[in-house]
Formats: structure tokens, C-alpha cells, sequence
């Protein structure tokens, strides 16, 4: 019985590490300043991981796209970005074989205003679910669940960029004291 027990524990710690479950119904924080211009999706290479469904670069970008526009859509702040990603790799398991789904992307956020770029790097932004049903999910479902987790984890990058490095600030208005 203890054992079991220690087992249990481990699968749902584990299972809440995995899980990303985002709600995007969920009232909207600012992000600063921050309004969306628009989202270029690209897939020119994408590498498909281990055992996986195939998927092609249109679907991809569709599905990335699509998460990324219904999450940042939501803020309306005075200034606009716009957001550049390349999906890298993916990884979408059949259903009853043993696997990990998997989404890889590069994202570069601009500054609309001045026409240049807020990281000098690329962030690589990867989603990995361990425990999901795939019984019950479509291939597209899958997609759809990772592509919505990447925009999810984009937008906790882009929020750890503004607290630490102050990006999304207002610009001081010409009528403000300095």
C-alpha cells in the first residue's frame, strides 16, 4: 500500500509539472503597453521528432498563428509589437504508441514604432506533454493543445522580459514632468 501510494503521488506531481492547462477565457492582465500588430509564422524545416503523426508546414503555421493571435489579441496597450516565429520541431505520437508530443519555436518580438527588434536573440520556446490522452484527441486536437501552450509560455517569456528588462513600458508623454 505505501507503495502504491508513493507511485501515485510521483504521476501526479509529475502530471501537474507536465500540464500547462490554460484557460483562455481567463480575464486578461496587461501586458504593459503592449498592443499586437501582427503575427508572421513561418515553418520553412521543421524537424519531425521521434515517432510522430506528420504534419505539414501550412498546418503548423496555421495552428501557431492562430494560438498566438487569440492570446495576444486580447491586450490593448498603446504601443505596437509584432511577433516573428519559426516553428522548429514537433512531435505528435499516434495514439497508442508511447510518446511525448512535442512543439519547438524561435520567437522575435518587434517594436512597430522605432523598426527594431526587442531580443538580439532568438527565445526558443518548447512545449512538452508528457501525460495527455491521445486516445480521445485528434491529431489536429493536439496540435491545436500545443500551439495554444506555446503562445501560453510566450506570452510568461514576454512578461518576465517586462518585469526584468523593462520592456511594454509607456513611453513618458511630452507633457509628463521629468
Amino acid at each position: 500500500m505505501p507503495r502504491f501510494l508513493v507511485v501515485l503521488a510521483l504521476l501526479l506531481g509529475l502530471g501537474a509539472c507536465a500540464s500547462t492547462a490554460v484557460d483562455p477565457d481567463a480575464p486578461v492582465e496587461p501586458l504593459g503597453d503592449f498592443r499586437l500588430g501582427f503575427v508572421e509564422v513561418v515553418a520553412p524545416n521543421p524537424e519531425k521528432l521521434l515517432i510522430s503523426r506528420d504534419a505539414t508546414p501550412e498546418e503548423l503555421t496555421e495552428a501557431v498563428d492562430s494560438a498566438l493571435e487569440a492570446r495576444f489579441g486580447r491586450f490593448d496597450g498603446g504601443a505596437v509589437y509584432h511577433l516573428g516565429v519559426s516553428v522548429e520541431a514537433y512531435s505528435l505520437p499516434p495514439p497508442v504508441i508511447p510518446g511525448k508530443s512535442a512543439l519547438a519555436m524561435r520567437v522575435t518580438v518587434w517594436r512597430d514604432a522605432t523598426q527594431t527588434k526587442m531580443n538580439a536573440e532568438t527565445e526558443v520556446i518548447s512545449v512538452i506533454k508528457v501525460f495527455e490522452s491521445r486516445i480521445s484527441t485528434s491529431r489536429e486536437g493536439s496540435l491545436r493543445a500545443l500551439a495554444q501552450d506555446a503562445a501560453f509560455q510566450t506570452e510568461a517569456w514576454l512578461r518576465k522580459r517586462m518585469e526584468e528588462d523593462g520592456w511594454f513600458l509607456p513611453e513618458p508623454s511630452e507633457n509628463d514632468p521629468a
